[in-house]
């Protein structure tokens, strides 16, 4: 038995030229501490020789699909527990720390340990305002920085995640996952916090990242889709009903200059 496929790519429309995908903040709040999303390059690369891996075509193709979100923050955190066992996270800068003490807990949150995947495994959330949105189908995958080196690597890992941002334009939040409680978690502004990969249809098509307007349809259309995570088990159900409400364009790019 023989099968043989076909695949007819257009020229023009729908599913033809590049995949334009928006970002934008879900709030405009500090919006000053949050450096756009920027393209995976690694900088400063040997290309004297011709087979060097910077001039692979493999290399540039994979590392072009990936974008940068990077920390907006510094913090030292530690984990402990309280004489009656309760867990609970740890400023070690002190007054060192360039976030106010009263502040640290509206941008990291421990969660609940009941919802912890393993009970020796805390799970700590960064409360970040990234959205992104596309007026095709467009699966946005977030995973770890696994691109760049640090000397102090983290004691855990985090959670990625992949889902239709067409239709769920949720603001991301960055969970991670602490293997060893004892070794502290830091973060430093400016470095890297996680990527983030779009798959459309056609593997081929390069993704092209614009700044997005926050219209009134849009919000108007998050407004519908805010909160269900807290009211159902499987959001990913909703997404039928989100599409029948969803407005046929929500991407407008924010004009330049």
């Amino acid at each position: 038995m023989q099968v043989s496929l076909e695949f007819e790519r257009r020229d023009e429309g729908p599913g033809a030229g590049p995949v334009t995908v928006g970002w934008f903040l879900a709030k405009d709040k500090g919006a000053v501490l949050y450096d756009p999303p920027e393209r995976l390059i690694v900088r400063q690369t040997s290309k004297t020789h011709a087979k060097s891996a910077s001039r692979c075509p493999a290399v540039i193709q994979m590392e072009s699909r990936y974008f940068v979100v990077k920390c907006p923050f510094d913090l030292h955190i530690g984990f402990g527990r309280d004489d009656k066992g309760k867990a609970h996270l740890i400023n070690r800068a002190g007054a060192a720390s360039p976030i106010r003490a009263n502040k640290i807990s509206d941008v990291l949150v421990l969660v609940s340990e009941a919802e912890w995947r393993f009970p020796d495994r805390p799970t700590v959330q960064l409360m970040l305002p990234y959205c992104f949105i596309a007026d095709e189908t467009v699966y946005l995958t977030q995973l770890g920085t696994f691109a760049h080196y640090r000397p102090d690597p983290m004691p855990g890992t985090i959670f990625g995640g992949r889902f239709p941002l067409n239709l769920w334009p949720r603001p991301l939040m960055w969970a991670f996952e602490w293997h060893d409680p004892t070794k502290d978690l830091i973060l430093r502004r400016g470095e890297p916090l996680f990527y983030c990969q779009f798959e459309a249809v056609g593997p081929d098509r390069p993704v092209q990242l614009v700044e997005a307007e926050r219209t009134a349809e849009l919000e108007a259309y998050m407004e519908k889709i805010s909160g269900a995570v807290n009211y159902v088990n499987q959001t990913f159900s909703l997404f039928k009903a989100a599409e029948a409400m969803r407005p046929a364009k929500l991407l407008t790019p924010k004009a330049k200059g």
